[in-house]
């Protein structure tokens, strides 16, 4: 026991103590850590990087041809001699590196930019004549005789064109291609067809390789400093409005058919909205009834199945505050369907749906960009138009605009059909529609009928004159609207969502007079103007006082017209004076007119010329 203490305590200091281990163990993984960097070095990292065809040859990078030819002769000359005779593989190397550094477009686009499109032949060949001996290669190896299908395309940019045109508010696509590449001359029909497609969404530009300085501001750069295309070529750069440094613009990387790179142009850089396929079982069901009541459904039907057309869903965005769109692909077989339920004979064709109850219009011919944003612009609104803050202004309805029939006339009209979307809301759009046909002499009124003897003209008279407009709100959907003018104990049954137990949907017709002051500028109090901010507060103001009479008749037309043309009567006849949005004689005059029965609102018409 005496004698083991001081051997175990030895061999605990020697342990505790690195001077007395062994030197192999001390230095073990130093030496592993060295050896492995040093054969990563050697080995692995050169292993990683190809040999450039310089090298292949014997030469420095970047020679010039004459020293490409002249390392090539001295191979060629040791092989004549029967000296260093190389295997098929290796002679296929030497020969590619050759035919490709003697052509001045490749040797160009290979020194600058790293293009080498034709490598995989190297392969090719290789595994072909595996085996073989070097002179059974047949020569030359690459295909170098290139037509330049670019050269009578239009666009073509320098640098100095780039900077007067890119960069302002149009967006571009540019495509760097070079003349010596086959992919490109390839390319060139798509590009042609891209480009046919953009016309009038996007510009585009095509940009030679030769264009050192341009083309290698749209290339990307390798750690070396060396502009490279990751994709090869073709290769497209996108630019957005405004844009013109390398912070803001897109390349494209992905496939290059016109489909993909169309539509990832008009997604992606443009914004524009994609226009959806439906079949016959989900038109109705995931569209029309989808597509909400205040939107015309526009249905382009196409023989193709192609998507749409840039310009068409630029069109598309355009109008997207008034119609919905979709995309239906023709088929034979469903011919009479489409003919009985819209009226459509054959593909291509556009059909316009507007209100319930409105025969579909329908165009046949192709989809050009200027006859289709005709068709939207003449078809943007419903027959009967809904009434909402986009259109208020251009209906003449807005307090703080003026009549269609210009900023001069004092006094125009409004009538309104209010109510929740139902089959009774559909039934009142219908009569009102009726009511403006034959205020238009589009439909000529029946004499025969009693009412009709005494057919008022004021009401068609003000319709001509563009003082009346006719239009319908959506009760659920536009409820502060709704109740802003039928502020009633009842206007729940017209007004807002539907309630549990609330009676059937009950729309309801009212009319908005709207009347301006000639004077009302000179009456305004001269105020001295502080500051640049002062001179436009006045200026966000109503510009028309408004008064509201609520129908409560029966849907007989002529009782219909009867009545609009009693409100207009008093209304321009009866000189009423103009007061601001916030005057208490509004307000007064404003909640009498809403209570008023339709023989009441003359009454308070009335009122109002006497007072004044």
């Amino acid at each position: 026991m005496a004698t083991g203490a001081p051997a175990a305590e030895a061999s605990t200091v020697a342990r505790r103590n690195p001077v007395s281990q062994s030197p192999i163990r001390l230095y073990a993984v130093p030496v592993v850590l060295f050896t492995l960097g040093l054969f990563f070095q050697l080995v692995v990292l050169p292993s990683s990087f190809t040999t450039s065809h310089y090298e292949v040859l014997g030469l420095v990078e970047s020679a010039s041809v004459d020293e490409v030819v002249s390392g090539y002769e001295k191979l060629s000359s040791k092989w004549s001699a029967g000296l260093d005779i190389p295997t098929a593989a290796n002679f296929i190397k030497i020969r590619y590196a050759f035919e490709l550094l003697t052509n001045p477009l490749l040797k160009r686009d290979y020194d600058i930019f790293g293009v080498d499109e034709q490598l995989h032949i190297i392969e090719t060949v290789k595994k072909q004549y595996d085996g073989k001996q070097f002179a059974q290669v047949p020569i030359p190896l690459l295909n170098v005789s290139f037509s330049d299908s670019m050269e009578k395309a239009e666009g073509k940019l320098t640098s100095e064109d780039f900077f007067s045109s890119v960069g302002k508010n149009e967006t571009w696509l540019i495509q760097a291609y070079s003349a010596g590449s086959h992919r490109c001359a390839n390319f060139s029909k798509a590009w042609k067809r891209i480009s046919s497609l953009l016309d009038g969404v996007a510009n585009t530009g095509i940009v030679e390789l030769g264009e050192v300085e341009f083309a290698s501001f749209l290339a990307e750069r390798r750690s070396t400093g060396q502009p490279f295309f990751r994709h090869g070529l073709p290769a497209l750069v996108a630019f957005s409005p405004n844009c013109r440094s390398s912070r803001c613009y897109t390349r494209y990387d992905g496939d290059l058919s016109v489909d993909a790179i169309v539509d990832w142009i008009a997604t992606s850089i443009l914004g524009l909205p994609r226009i959806l396929y439906y079949s016959r079982e989900t038109l109705v069901q995931n569209f029309i009834a989808k597509s909400g009541q205040h939107k015309n459904k526009i249905i382009f039907f196409s023989k193709t199945g192609e998507r749409a057309a840039p310009s068409l869903r630029q069109t598309a965005k355009d109008y997207s505050a008034y119609a919905a769109f979709a995309f239906v692909l023709w088929k034979e077989e469903e011919s009479s369907m489409w003919w009985n339920m819209l009226e459509v004979e054959s593909a291509p064709a556009i059909v316009v749906l507007k209100d319930p109850g409105v025969k579909p219009m329908v165009y046949h011919g192709s989809f050009h960009r200027s006859w289709f944003a005709n068709i939207m612009e003449e078809n943007k609104h419903q027959d009967l138009p809904q009434l909402r803050s986009i259109t208020s202004m251009e209906l003449g309805c807005d307090a703080m605009g003026h009549s269609r029939a210009g900023n001069s006339t004092l006094a125009w009209y409004c009538v309104v059909v209010a109510g929740r979307p139902s089959f009774q809301l559909n039934i009142m759009r219908e009569t009102l529609r009726s009511v403006r046909k034959i205020l238009m002499n589009d439909t000529e009124p029946d004499f025969a009928h009693e009412n009709a003897l005494q057919f008022p003209l004021s009401a068609a008279n003000a319709l001509k004159e563009s003082r009346l407009t006719f239009a319908w709100l959506d009760g659920e959907t536009q409820s502060k609207y709704c109740f802003f003018y039928l502020y009633l104990e009842n206007s729940y049954e017209t007004c807002g969502p539907r309630r549990h137990g609330d009676p059937i949907d009950v729309p309801k017709l009212f009319i908005v007079r709207y009347r301006r002051n000639s004077t009302e500028n000179s009456l305004k109090p001269t105020k001295k103007v502080k500051s640049i901010w002062n001179r436009f507060e006045d200026e966000d103001v109503n510009l028309a006082s408004q008064l509201v009479a609520r129908y409560n008749g029966s849907d007989n037309l002529y009782e219909v017209i009867k009545w609009i043309s009693q409100i207009i009567d008093d209304g321009d006849n009866r000189n009423l004076p103009y007061f601001d949005e916030d005057d208490t004689m509004v307000r007064r005059h404003y909640a009498a007119a809403m209570q008023a029965e339709p023989a009441d609102a003359r009454q308070i018409l009335s009122t109002d010329s006497d007072s004044e």
